[in-house]
């Protein structure tokens, strides 16, 4: 499981602090461990650590993380393999659906499904023919985001999005092909690269 040096830092101290209190620390209490003033710092690596499946929250309570022992922690989650990324062209749907196995830790909070990568055409992002892109079902996305695309009501592609006030500017990942600006109201988001698997050969 990949875990940034924060997080993993960030776990074994609620680790210690449960086994020393009987009870989790609060988001105020981690961020004064780690001199960390922003408790939305602190929340962003808690969510991250609990969407990894390493941390679980217990609702309605005010200290409410539980550490995911080694035997729960789930290693990997089956997912479809919907379509296939060719160069320069619209997303396409595979003709009998697959399905992949990706670490727990790429799931999405919403629908989550794989692309499969054919050519070079996301050769500019480091993803090369073969790869799988992890895709999160989601209507919005920030600026610089890797995203699924529709423009015009077309078919869905995959794009960098920035957003420059009213219009939105969408990079190829293949700069061979154009770069596009256009009205915001004009592009619909339908998902966030969330990360990318690749298979090596053997």
């Amino acid at each position: 499981m990949a875990l940034t040096r924060r997080q993993k830092q960030i776990l074994d101290f609620i680790k210690e602090f449960i086994e020393k209190n009987g009870y989790s620390p609060s988001l105020e209490e981690i961020g004064r461990h780690f001199n960390l003033s922003s408790v939305a710092t602190v929340h962003k690596h808690v969510t991250n650590l609990v969407r990894k499946g390493l941390l679980r929250r217990t609702w309605n309570q005010n200290r409410s993380l539980e550490v995911v022992s080694d035997d729960e922690a789930p290693r990997a989650v089956v997912i479809p393999l919907v379509g296939r990324i060719p160069p320069g062209r619209p997303v396409e749907a595979v003709e009998f659906p697959e399905q992949v196995e990706v670490p727990a830790w790429l799931m999405g909070r919403g629908h989550t499904y794989a692309l499969l990568v054919v050519g070079d055409a996301m050769i500019d992002e480091h993803v090369l023919d073969g790869d799988w892109v992890i895709i999160e079902e989601r209507r919005h996305a920030e600026s610089g985001q890797l995203v699924v695309t529709v423009v015009h009501g077309e078919d869905a592609t995959i794009r960098r999005l920035y957003r420059e006030g009213e219009t939105v500017r969408l990079v190829p990942p293949n700069r061979a092909f154009e770069t596009t600006v256009l009205p915001a109201d004009r592009v619909e988001v339908r998902g966030v690269v969330r990360g990318v698997i690749r298979r090596m050969a053997v």
